[in-house]
Formats: C-alpha cells, sequence, structure tokens
C-alpha cells in the first residue's frame, strides 16, 4: 500500500485561534477555528475534545510556569489584551472532523504545538492486503490522516485560547446538580436509589 503524506494546513503564531460554535445549545457543532490575514481554516470537534485541549493546555502551561525562575513568561491566567469573545469568522467551512488531536512544546521556539488529525475514511473494498493486520482476534487497519492542522501559538495566545474553550464549552445547556445530565424543558431526571 504506498503511503502518502498528509496535507498539512500549518500556522504558525496566527491572528486568531479559538474554539467556537455553530447552532443553538443542545444542539451545537464545536470548531477549531484558525485565521492568519484572510485564510480561515475552521475544524470540526466534539465538545469533550474541546473541553480535554483546554484542559491539557493549561496543565502544561502550569507545568513550565513552575520551573524555577518561569524561563518561559508563563502567565498565571489570561492577558486582558489577549481575551476573545468575538464569534467566529464567516465563512465557518468545515475542512474536516477532528479525531485524534496532540499537544505538545517546542522549546525551540518557547511556543505549544496543538494538533488536529482528519478522521480517516475507509473505502474497505479499495484496501490493500498489507494495510489489514489481525491482533488478538481483532482486525486492525493501517491508516494515515488524510489532512492535518497544526497551529502554533505563544503561552499567553495558549492561556486565552484555554479560557475561551472552557467558556465555549460551559455556556451550552445548565446541567442538573443531581443527576449530571443537560437540562432541557421539563427536565426530570433518574435519581440514584435511595433518593426521592
Amino acid at each position: 500500500m504506498e503511503d502518502m503524506a498528509p496535507t498539512v494546513h500549518a500556522f504558525d503564531w496566527p491572528d486568531r485561534f479559538v474554539v467556537g460554535t455553530v447552532g443553538t445549545p443542545g444542539d451545537r457543532t464545536f470548531f477549531l477555528q484558525v485565521r492568519t490575514g484572510q485564510e480561515i481554516v475552521s475544524v470540526s470537534l466534539e465538545k469533550q475534545q474541546a473541553s480535554a485541549l483546554a484542559d491539557r493546555i493549561d496543565e502544561v502551561l502550569d507545568t513550565l510556569m513552575a520551573e524555577d525562575g518561569n524561563p518561559f513568561s508563563v502567565p498565571s491566567g489570561t492577558p486582558v489584551e489577549l481575551e476573545d469573545t468575538d464569534p467566529l469568522d464567516e465563512p465557518v467551512d468545515d475542512l474536516f472532523r477532528a479525531g485524534t488531536m496532540s499537544l505538545g512544546w517546542d522549546p525551540n521556539i518557547s511556543q505549544l504545538v496543538v494538533e488536529a488529525y482528519a478522521i480517516a475514511e475507509i473505502d474497505v473494498d479499495a484496501l490493500e492486503p498489507d494495510a489489514l493486520e489481525l491482533r488478538d482476534g481483532i482486525l486492525e487497519i493501517d491508516l494515515e490522516p488524510d489532512e492535518l492542522l497544526r497551529v502554533t501559538i505563544p503561552v499567553g495566545s495558549a492561556r486565552a485560547f484555554a479560557k475561551r474553550a472552557r467558556d465555549v464549552v460551559a455556556s451550552g445547556r445548565p446541567v442538573c446538580s443531581l443527576c449530571g445530565e443537560p437540562m432541557e424543558g421539563d427536565h426530570v431526571c433518574e435519581l440514584p436509589d435511595g433518593f426521592r
């Protein structure tokens, strides 16, 4: 099977990198959106991916900030001048749906690197036999994503990204304090045994 390198949409220190949504609470689509000049790329993702990415960014930044003397000048909170509450830039055209995501630190440029890989589409009939492998009774398929988004951002912008992502995730439907499920209309929750 001939391996083809994925198309990489790379943005180094973009003008804007945010999580945003289209739709109403309960029916929202989440997007990673990056813009440099007039070039805009939007990638859809799950709400949980946005939340996990924000948490992981803050963990990495907190670890870097805790290094003796805070050598990378990591801010403890979001710098006011970097806060972004504007809606997503139009048009919001979904380039691909994010599957696997990764987060790294590039010490050479002191910036975080966020990567979102497209979910691989499978055409089973076109698969070559060497792309298939049976391990412990499970059929595994060796696939590379066709596209990936790579964004490199400085530490202050990373704090702003994480704060906005958490705010966007939290702005959906309120969560029931008893069952933990989103509340809609006439919410009735299933209480655990022992509750009335």
